[in-house]
């Protein structure tokens, strides 16, 4: 496995992510040596989903406003429609995404976390996949939607949805460990 050890990770959420798309990452990122915090808007625990049921709270280890795109190598987004559908209409999360996309660092999302990137203007040209019902916006947004478990353009890397997510970690650290840690 590939080591992260002194790299820092941002994984940004909101009440409502995907619980396996958050916890699933956070153990792989940490497993491989990361320093991983959960950012949210609020202090406390946010809360998953498995789908339509609610599943476990998670704490969150910063909000947005204690974090800054500086103090990381790389972020992951989570999905959940719920998590992302409000991320997606935040201004601080939306500058918080471009800082991480105009200092080309690497950004992971899966299955609804491209609506967060679409919303933060960063699509056009690019190559990504999603959950299948978002694709019309991905395209109108000026990407190429490609229906793979897995796509890795530059400094992102996508994938679709849980059943993903074997490939989405492993090439999540496959791209995060392509930047010195310290980067920072």
């Amino acid at each position: 496995m590939m080591e992260l050890t002194s790299h820092r990770v941002a994984i940004l959420a909101l009440d409502g992510f995907e619980e396996s798309e958050l916890t699933e990452p956070l153990r792989a990122l940490r497993e491989a040596g990361a320093e991983v915090h959960v950012v949210s808007k609020k202090p406390g625990t946010i809360q998953g989903f498995r789908h339509f049921e609610k599943g476990a709270l998670i704490p969150v280890d910063r909000t947005l406003d204690q974090a800054r795109p500086e103090e990381y190598d790389a972020i992951l987004l989570p999905g959940g429609a719920l998590n992302a559908d409000q991320a997606r209409m935040d201004e601080n999360i939306r500058r918080f995404i471009r800082a991480f996309d105009e200092a080309d660092k690497p950004i992971a999302a899966i299955c609804h976390a491209p609506w967060e990137l679409v919303s933060a203007g960063v699509v056009r040209g690019r190559k990504l996949t999603s959950y299948h019902t978002i694709q019309d916006d991905i395209r109108n947004a000026g990407g190429q939607w490609i229906d793979a478990e897995v796509v890795a353009d530059k400094n992102w890397v996508t994938s679709r949805q849980p059943s993903d997510l074997p490939a989405f970690n492993r090439e999540t650290i496959a791209l995060f460990s392509r930047v010195p840690a310290g980067k920072h």
